[in-house]
């Protein structure tokens, strides 16, 4: 099956919409209560808001496509700073492929793709933050090179959580 990874545009923003929300929950529903996820669903990760993002200026989404099903997507930040970053960064915000497709290499395509960007755009640090129990994906940000610097809350529902935030240096396209 062919893997095709492609810039999303604002006509894309329902189906990233709700891939964002379908993703989101099979990864983390089985580890939190119902009630925060459904506060979180209907009052922070809503569909509105969701679609609203890939029409703001600064934000770059990825889209990832086995034949023609969409299959994964990756949404990056441009403009939000890291205190202690001094060179310029890209944000990973989000990285996910849907729950049956996991293990076949969507993740590691949309990756390779998001660090081409950060290239391209001149940037030396790309960086995200993952939740610190969400050992399945702190093994693939460390695969790719990945390292824990810090780390902040998030809060779901009415639960406080840690996420790890990890950075990776890079070489921009201009100087490699």
């Amino acid at each position: 099956m062919k893997l095709d990874i492609r810039l999303a545009n604002k006509e894309d923003a329902e189906l990233i919409a709700d891939l964002s929300r379908q993703t989101f929950y099979d990864s983390y529903a089985s580890q939190n209560t119902q009630e925060d996820m459904d506060r979180f669903m209907n009052e922070q990760f809503t569909k509105e808001a969701l679609m609203k993002e890939v029409r703001t200026e600064g934000n770059i989404f990825l889209l990832a496509f086995l034949e023609q099903e969409a299959v994964g997507y990756a949404r990056m930040r441009e403009g939000k700073i890291r205190p202690g970053f001094e060179k310029p960064s890209l944000e990973i915000a989000r990285i996910y492929a849907v729950k049956n497709k996991i293990g076949k290499g969507i993740g590691s395509a949309l990756m390779k793709r998001c660090i081409e960007i950060a290239k391209e755009k001149n940037k030396q640090v790309i960086w995200l933050a993952v939740w610190k129990k969400n050992q399945r994906a702190i093994d693939f940000y460390t695969r790719w090179g990945f390292e824990i610097f810090g780390e902040h809350d998030f809060v779901l529902g009415n639960d406080r959580q840690t996420d790890w935030l990890m950075k990776k240096e890079i070489l921009s396209a201009s100087s490699a």
